[in-house]
């Protein structure tokens, strides 16, 4: 794919992913969802990659959907009337290009992605903006940012499955203030709601934001951390710990037969494992795992 709403850079494992619609305050829109989308599918298979950093270019992180768009400005085909049985049928061509929200096609790459995914949020993010950052590991904000969940000023809801990550990062109470409010947090509040960490100085932002994906991924297995990063955010969500307990059940037998046993070896002999296991290539059990 041919990359125009973003850029990619890579650089001692950490890719750098910008929004880079500067002159439009990188507001979103179907073809950024589309190249956001592509890029968390890909970055599965590039063992380049170890963790991502997501920001935007110029002043803004991103300031929501771009709404000077012509004909529905969110990329809906509105001669549809799609039902909820129709919503069964997610991979459909018809529904993803008329009927799926764009914002939510991106969170559930981010959610499903095999690598660490940091927002350093370094001004203004709004709508979109604000809820694609939701699926991602760990969000840190600049003295500038600004953030909104603000679908209520413009009559619509919240989308980008926010409604499922939200209560989990803040709590139910504390999600419903931030969607009916539609107030725009800066930085102080927006870390004390619990959404981010910081604030940062903007100079210092995208530093910290490398700090933590090197502190979670630099010298570990890639094989371990996906494992590990998919058993937190789904094990969690079961109704009972005995299902956590057949994932890890397999992910230990996997692991302890893969990198496990180096790591071992590194422990013992009092020196740097070096771990052979790729993300590109994870165990058996691990796509019906995630699929299901």
């Amino acid at each position: 794919m041919t990359y125009t709403t973003i850029t990619h850079d890579l650089d001692d494992g950490v890719l750098t992913v910008t929004l880079d619609r500067p002159d439009q305050l990188n507001s979103f829109t179907p073809q950024m969802a589309e190249e956001l989308e592509q890029t968390f599918r890909e970055v599965n298979d590039d063992d380049a990659v170890r963790a991502v950093v997501v920001t935007g270019a110029g002043r803004a992180f991103c300031a929501g959907m771009d709404l000077g768009a012509e004909g529905n400005v969110f990329g809906l085909d509105e001669t549809m009337s799609p039902s909820l049985a129709d919503m069964d049928r997610l991979e459909d061509p018809a529904l993803i290009a008329g009927v799926r929200d764009t914002g939510g096609r991106v969170t559930l790459a981010i959610h499903d992605c095999r690598k660490p995914v940091i927002a350093a949020i370094n001004g203004p993010a709004v709508g979109i903006g604000a809820t694609m950052t939701l699926a991602m590991d760990a969000r840190l904000v600049s003295s500038k940012a600004r953030v909104g969940f603000v679908f209520g000023r413009i009559g619509i809801v919240p989308e980008a499955a926010s409604s499922w990550f939200l209560p989990r990062i803040v709590g139910l109470p504390t999600a419903l203030d931030l969607v009916l409010s539609a107030d725009i947090l800066d930085a102080d509040a927006t870390v004390a709601a619990g959404l981010a960490d910081g604030p940062h100085a903007p100079d210092d932002l995208l530093t910290a934001a490398r700090a933590l994906a090197d502190r979670w991924t630099k010298g570990r297995s890639p094989v371990a951390v996906a494992l590990a990063r998919q058993m937190l955010r789904r094990n969690a969500a079961q109704d009972h710990p005995v299902e956590a307990h057949r994932i890890d059940s397999l992910a230990m037998f996997h692991t302890s037969i893969g990198d496990g046993k180096e790591g071992v070896a590194a422990f013992l002999e009092k020196r740097d494992p070096q771990f052979t296991g790729r993300a590109s290539q994870m165990p058996d059990f691990y796509e019906e795992w995630i699929g299901g």
